[in-house]
């Protein structure tokens, strides 16, 4: 299963994110260095079109979080997390990252997707605060390797290269990408072309739609002219809703492929019955399967809080964070810093979590490349 690894000046974007992040309910940012509170900080999108992802992961992170505080934390420390909206933008992100290492966080947590995570990289890296499970699968963030970056999910190219497989061996080898213009789209379309070229293939099309918009008639028309037997997406979840939707009404017929990072269930809810056939690669075990006792924790742990988490594919990937982060603070001593944890992390080497098989080691901090295949149906499911 081992792999193949504020400023003082306030713009009013950022202003405006850090007021959505308020009105969410963020905790008030306190010193890292308390002798009971481990304080982590996240900068995701909890509003617009990539909210869901943000806000599932969260929940499944507290959940388990809460559960452990209510066991006394760990050492006699609890843990809580301080959340800031970036609302899916880079810029919102890196003044977040600034604030939220100003506030002295212990370490940053489940940053959510590509771009805003490339702009918070050289923020953190210049302050030496770790960067935990950042929900991202671009080699970008993972090459060259910076040893305060800690992945737990499969790359792009892991889920490219799978997707690809399969369509090659179903001899479906007209393959399209739709992708969002920016770096995550570009990391999302470099795994699908290395993984044709390496069958002598290239896309048939290409066509991009801006990040946090579903404007995709021009992507739409380009890509349904070229005839693709399938069709690779590389987005955010309404963006690709948008385009299986036109490119249905358009008369295509084929297949539409997504990488993890879409969310299969908030891809699902926005598309309803039309869901019915789209394929999404997934990075963490089923969260609708009793087979690894990961997923039973986990289901345990929503109905001991009275069912107020949705069991999904981002809130498991949470979850599943949130217990790597606590193994790792275990290791990290009784009075952790930065450096201990980083240590504490490393030193968990080939592990289980729940099941899951995962190992870290000094030279590499990308825990699995762990991928499979699910399918949506019309009726709100994901069969794996």
């Amino acid at each position: 299963m081992k792999k193949s690894k504020v400023p003082s000046a306030l713009s009013r974007r950022s202003f405006a994110g850090w007021m959505a992040a308020s009105a969410l309910g963020a905790p008030a940012i306190v010193s890292a260095q308390s002798s009971n509170r481990i304080v982590l900080g996240q900068s995701a999108a909890f509003t617009g079109p990539a909210a869901q992802l943000g806000i599932q992961f969260n929940a499944g992170a507290t959940l388990f979080f809460d559960q452990v505080n209510a066991q006394g934390g760990v050492n006699g420390q609890k843990i809580s997390i301080a959340r800031l909206d970036d609302g899916y933008e880079p810029d919102r992100c890196a003044a977040n990252t600034e604030r939220l290492i100003k506030d002295d966080v212990f370490a940053l947590f489940g940053y959510i997707g590509t771009p805003t995570s490339l702009a918070a990289m050289p923020i953190l890296t210049k302050a030496q605060v770790p960067f935990i499970a950042p929900f991202t699968g671009a080699m970008g963030l993972r090459d060259p390797f910076n040893r305060l970056a800690f992945h737990m999910r499969a790359s792009y190219n892991d889920e490219t290269e799978l997707i690809v497989r399969q369509l090659t061996h179903l001899g479906l080898n007209k393959v399209a990408v739709f992708h969002q213009n920016d770096s995550y789209g570009k990391a999302g379309l470099d795994g699908v072309t290395k993984a044709l070229a390496d069958r002598k293939l290239k896309p048939v099309a290409t066509g991009t739609v801006e990040r946090n918009s579903v404007d995709v008639a021009a992507a739409v028309k380009d890509i349904v002219a070229s005839k693709p037997n399938a069709v690779v997406q590389i987005s955010a979840y309404k963006s690709c809703a948008a385009f299986i939707r036109e490119a249905r009404k358009a008369g295509y017929g084929g297949t539409f492929y997504n990488v993890s990072f879409v969310g299969a269930q908030a891809l699902s809810d926005e598309l309803g019955k039309e869901a019915a056939g789209i394929v999404v690669t997934q990075v963490v075990p089923s969260p609708f399967s009793a087979s690894k006792a990961i997923s039973r924790d986990f289901h345990a742990a929503i109905a001991k809080s009275g069912g107020k988490v949705q069991a999904n594919y981002s809130s498991m990937e949470g979850f599943m964070a949130a217990r790597l982060f606590v193994e790792g603070l275990k290791k990290a001593g009784g009075r952790p810093t930065r450096e201990s944890l980083i240590a504490g992390l490393e030193a968990l080497q080939t592990f289980s979590l729940g099941g899951f098989n995962m190992s870290f080691d000094s030279s590499d901090h990308v825990a699995t490349n762990f991928v499979e295949v699910s399918m949506l149906t019309g009726d709100g499911r994901v069969r794996v």
